[in-house]
């Protein structure tokens, strides 16, 4: 296996100084060998080992895994950590009251005493990434098949990461990369006290909401501000008020120069998924079942949220961060399948298949390793597309589209334990149940959640063929209210349990068995968890053949091109990607120009509008042209600014950095023309929107007056 590895170098390395330097979502460990001399050519001034160093202080070091899904990076040697709006949303959200409204208001700490501390969240920092393809390959006998290959390889990872875990507290992983072509181990360390540092209100943050979501010209100061704090030692450690602010290995400093047209970008971060080596028929699955199950019961969805929460402060706040996080994808999905279309990638890809086809043909030993992949590929996708959309609409329309059936399914491990008689982890179960209902029913509002639960079912009972109904819409809303919904969901949310929090909390003290299965909420959940198993089971069978067929496929295309470059998808391991600040031109007659100002959005405010209004210190400050040391050369305050670096979601929050390594910018965005770019890269469209950091800045100084953040940081002038 050790000859496979070799030829992974030869293929990237033979072809990587010819590739257009705006795409790519490069390796760290890599780059050294990839694409130091085209940076370099570009306007880098750094080493490879200025950015990746498991030895010494590298630009690695100040770059973190925000959350779940975001990035984030440390830009002082307190532990202060930048990453967007957006990002920090549901925390700030989580964090506010219709007292205390940080998501409307904003919120600025004035000391670390002031910072609050933000429950569940964490950062996650990099320490090293080495190749192991090899030791996970050991012993793979490629005549055994599918099933034992994948049995080896399970037990080799085990095995490599239980030895990589020894005399550490780091989180071990060992990710494939190259659809399981290649394999590198990835070791973490995690901190899980994080506060809440400060904000812009959203008129600022989320200026433009999801009117201007995924488009350009943008005007959204898309930042927030937290804090990573450690024990004494500087180790990791739960919340405690004995904990003081983290000292980084490495931090950003921050240029106040401004971007100009041709300027190096590189940024860093997590990039969280593409899928550029599908094949015609997998892009056809994602836009007609994947896709297509997105943007339409969250269409519905959002409706109605949006009709409740415009109507009432504590509907907005409750649903404010639930809303973004279901709109946002809805949208790019939509942009994905008219990109997609309008590049004709089917059509591209139907070409390639034949190239490879005819590839495979020439060859006996070709014909025995590859002959079969192009056919169970398609056969996998045709069998399954009936089986993949139920599970989609399953989940979109139940599982997420009503909240009130993912509360009841928490309590199904209580009915089998209930059932059993086992007292002790019912007590367990039902504690623990107990301990999230705070969490659950702050953000919930009944009467929204009850128009959302009648209409979600009957839009998954008209989509949906009846052999994936789930069995309570013949027993339950067939049988005893004539197929009406609307007269089911009222009396679900008449009946249940599980729509009062007093009521639950009360049933959890002592719960009864009987008393479960007949509630109403339970039976839903039960019965659309029910469903839901069937069908997975049915799909993570095509998934096994899938995934071995697409590992073949792209083997066989490295072999078939072997000069050229080959970069894997992105699967929320690091990367890097470098291009250059620049303009575009998005149709005929139109050139998009490559930075915006604050006179933009003085142009876009409309009172009233929660969209689009300005504050009035901010048109103020616009006014009396008070921009501080943050304007630019031309006397302008520039907002925004595009580059044409490869990024994608989890790269929300990555750092725009220059030839000198220093902050520039905060990526958080992609452009409507190139919402493709998961699944192909558009050469000529695809830019990464980001915040100009003067204006991170202008904001923070002369908008909310908090220069005690501007005085910890490194400011370059």
């Amino acid at each position: 296996m050790k000859k496979l590895s070799i030829l992974f170098f030869a293929f990237i390395i033979g072809f990587a100084g010819t590739l257009k330097a705006d795409e790519g979502m490069w390796l760290l460990p890599l780059i050294k060998k990839l694409n130091m001399n085209k940076m370099q050519e570009m306007g880098l001034e750094l080493s490879a080992e200025d950015i990746y160093s498991v030895n010494n202080s590298s630009m690695k070091d100040a770059i973190v895994i925000f959350g779940g899904g975001c990035t984030g990076e440390l830009i002082s040697d307190q532990g202060l950590i930048l990453t967007n709006h957006h990002c920090g949303y549901g925390d700030i959200q989580a964090l506010s009251s219709e007292e205390n409204n940080y998501l409307k208001d904003g919120f600025w700490a004035n000391s670390l005493d002031e910072e609050l501390h933000a429950e569940g969240l964490s950062v996650t920092f990099l320490k090293k990434m080495e190749e192991v393809t090899d030791r996970v390959f050991e012993g793979i006998d490629e005549a055994e098949g599918i099933d034992k290959r994948n049995e080896l390889i399970s037990k080799n990872i085990s095995a490599i990461t239980k030895e990589a875990s020894e005399g550490n507290d780091y989180t071990i992983r060992v990710q494939s990369f190259f659809e399981g072509n290649q394999y590198f181990l990835v070791a973490y360390e995690k901190f899980n006290d994080v506060r809440f540092v400060g904000a812009p209100p959203s008129s600022i943050g989320k200026f433009g909401h999801d009117t201007d979501n995924w488009m350009w010209p943008r005007h959204t100061g898309d930042f927030s501000l937290f804090r990573v704090y450690a024990d004494k030692d500087g180790k990791p450690a739960d919340y405690s008020k004995d904990n003081v602010p983290f000292k980084p290995a490495n931090h950003l400093p921050i240029s106040l120069k401004g971007a100009q047209s041709g300027d190096f970008a590189m940024t860093l971060g997590y990039p969280g998924s593409t899928s550029r080596y599908l094949t015609s028929w997998g892009i056809k699955e994602r836009m007609d079942v994947i896709n297509d199950s997105r943007i339409v019961p969250r269409g519905v969805k959002q409706e109605l949220w949006r009709e409740d929460m415009m109507a009432s402060e504590k509907v907005n706040i409750q649903y404010a961060s639930k809303y973004s996080r279901s709109s946002n994808y809805w949208k790019n999905s939509i942009g994905m399948n008219r990109g997609l279309e309008r590049l004709k990638v089917v059509d591209e890809k139907q070409k390639l298949e034949k190239e490879f086809a005819n590839w495979v043909a020439a060859s006996t030993e070709r014909t025995a390793e590859y002959g079969e992949v192009l056919s169970n590929l398609e056969k996998v996708y045709s069998n399954r597309a009936s089986d993949l959309k139920a599970q989609n609409y399953l989940v979109e329309c139940m599982l997420r589209g009503t909240e009130i059936i993912a509360l009841g399914t928490r309590a199904i491990q209580l009915e089998k334990e209930l059932a059993q008689g086992n007292k002790e982890r019912v007590a367990q179960i039902a504690e623990a149940i107990t301990e999230s209902l705070d969490g659950f029913f702050k953000d919930y509002n009944v009467s929204t959640d009850h128009k959302v639960f009648a209409t979600m079912l009957e839009l998954y009972h008209n989509k949906i063929d009846a052999q994936y109904h789930p069995s309570f819409f013949t027993e339950v809303v067939e049988k005893k209210h004539k197929g009406d919904f609307k007269k089911y969901g009222d009396w679900v949310f008449r009946k249940s349990m599980f729509v009062d929090k007093n009521e639950l909390e009360t049933f959890l003290a002592a719960p009864k068995l009987k008393t479960l299965r007949k509630d109403p909420v339970f039976i839903a959940a039960l019965s659309t968890m029910d469903m839901y198993r069937q069908i997975y089971g049915k799909v993570s069978v095509t998934n096994t053949v899938e995934n071995e067929n697409n590992r073949l496929f792209l083997k066989g295309l490295m072999e078939m091109y072997p000069d050229k470059v080959f970069y894997p998808d992105a699967n929320f391991t690091m990367r890097l990607s470098y291009g250059k600040v620049g303009n575009y031109k998005p149709k005929d007659a139109v050139i998009y120009e490559y930075f915006t100002t604050l006179a933009g959005v003085i142009e876009k405010h409309v009172p009233g509008d929660f969209e689009f209004e300005v504050p009035e210190k901010l048109i103020e400050l616009y006014q009396n042209k008070d921009y501080g040391q943050y304007a630019d050369v031309d006397g302008t305050m520039r907002v925004c600014f595009t580059t044409d670096n490869d990024i994608t979601g989890g790269n929300s929050g990555s750092p725009v950095i220059n030839g000198n390594g220093e902050l520039f910018g905060l990526a958080f965005d992609g452009n409507w023309e190139a919402m493709s770019g998961d699944v192909t890269f558009e050469t000529e469209l695809q830019k990464c929107i980001n915040v100009d950091i003067r204006y991170v800045l202008f904001i923070i100084d002369k908008f909310a007056g908090a220069t005690n953040l501007i005085d910890e940081m490194t400011l370059v002038k």
